[in-house]
């Protein structure tokens, strides 16, 4: 497993107002209702993620600005306090508000579990450009310490696959060289697939298999090159079983062509050091959901995985202690991983998803 986050602190950042030194496991499943604060803390490694690739800017900005990312705004919360531990790594860092919606990137600094090095402080940012990133690309001396976090949140993916709809990117062709990678909607998905079954034939197979599992009608991908004036573009193109009329992307379900993108996450050869999903039970059979949940277990053990789910039946497939639990107390966001102990009772008659629906397992919601 490639440096996984294994511990959080936010402080002021949405309906989050306190998370101290939270523990991440290799599979995390966070459940909770609506408006318990799973999108927020979802909508965190999005920041993050994108404070890393230079466009914590265009972030705020499209989140309505940096007072509407403040804990209960601006006359409450003075600012935004984030700490990162990825082993004997981390990184910390600080947002404050400015005139406007401008905001100041602060006190930055990184950590290395050694006695020279410890908290090492970067400073502040001039321009709103991570200095941790700075350091990691200037190929210094202390390239090394930044380094191994740097890369190891720029590879976090967030997949989102929500939007399955005729116009959306993973129905349409994409660029063949677009295949390093799956992107965080699948807009890749027909490239990406293509160099699987070329470079890596047994995942490719591996994904194959478990589609025939979900849509019995699917036989494989035809995933045929296809010239766009100067351009070389690949669709999701596949072939039923008992014929070979080709099928393009609009003849999958929404169901089918959402699993095919779940199942292409989770059983690529090089998976980011963090996989985050939100609610990927969304339009999938029971079936499925069944199959989805043995998938994602079995990615726990080569990378870590964060799920967001509202799915009792997603819940029935995991161990108590895979599990979140987020509610809002307080007009705060609340976090906390279940033991198996405080259950012991109740799981000798019940599945973990039936102690969800009954409340027993608190997290249903909450009229303030």
């Amino acid at each position: 497993m490639k440096n996984p986050l294994d511990r959080l602190t936010i402080r002021g950042f949405k309906s989050i107002r306190e998370l101290e030194d939270f523990e991440l496991k290799d599979l995390n499943v966070f459940v909770g209702a609506n408006g318990s604060g799973k999108s927020n803390l979802i909508s965190f490694f999005k920041m993050l993620h994108s404070l890393v690739e230079g466009s914590l800017a265009e972030y705020i900005r499209w989140n309505g600005g940096v007072s509407d990312l403040l804990y209960n705004g601006r006359k409450v919360t003075q600012q935004m306090e984030f700490e990162t531990r990825f082993g004997a790594r981390g990184y910390r860092f600080t947002i404050k508000p400015g005139p406007g919606e401008g905001y100041t990137l602060s006190d930055e600094a990184r950590y290395y579990d050694s006695a020279r090095t410890g908290w090492w402080n970067l400073g502040d940012s001039i321009d709103g450009t991570s200095r941790l990133v700075k350091e990691a690309k200037g190929k210094t001396r202390d390239s090394k310490y930044s380094e191994p976090v740097y890369n190891a949140i720029n590879s976090w993916k967030i997949y989102h696959f929500h939007d399955t709809s005729p116009m959306a990117p993973l129905r349409n062709a994409e660029i063949i060289e677009d295949n390093r990678s799956l992107r965080s909607a699948a807009s890749n998905i027909g490239p990406f697939l293509l160099r699987l079954r070329s470079e890596f034939p047994s995942h490719y197979d591996e994904i194959v298999n478990a589609c025939k599992l979900v849509a019995p009608y699917f036989d494989d991908f035809q995933l045929i090159p296809q010239q766009f004036g100067p351009k070389t573009k690949v669709a999701l193109s596949w072939k039923a079983k008992g014929t070979d009329y080709p099928m393009q992307p609009y003849h999958l379900s929404d169901g089918s062509i959402r699993f095919i993108c779940l199942a292409t996450a989770l059983l690529q050869p090089d998976p980011p050091s963090t996989i985050i999903i939100d609610e990927p039970e969304l339009g999938l059979h029971p079936e499925a959901i069944q199959l989805l949940a043995e998938l994602i277990d079995d990615a726990a053990k080569r990378t870590q995985i964060i799920v967001a789910t509202q799915s009792p039946l997603l819940l029935d497939q995991f161990s108590i202690e895979d599990i979140i639990v987020t509610n809002r107390k307080d007009g705060q966001s609340t976090f906390e991983r279940l033991k198996h102990e405080d259950f012991t009772e109740w799981l000798k008659d019940y599945s973990v998803g039936e102690l969800w629906t009954k409340n027993v397992i608190q997290g249903g919601t909450n009229h303030e």
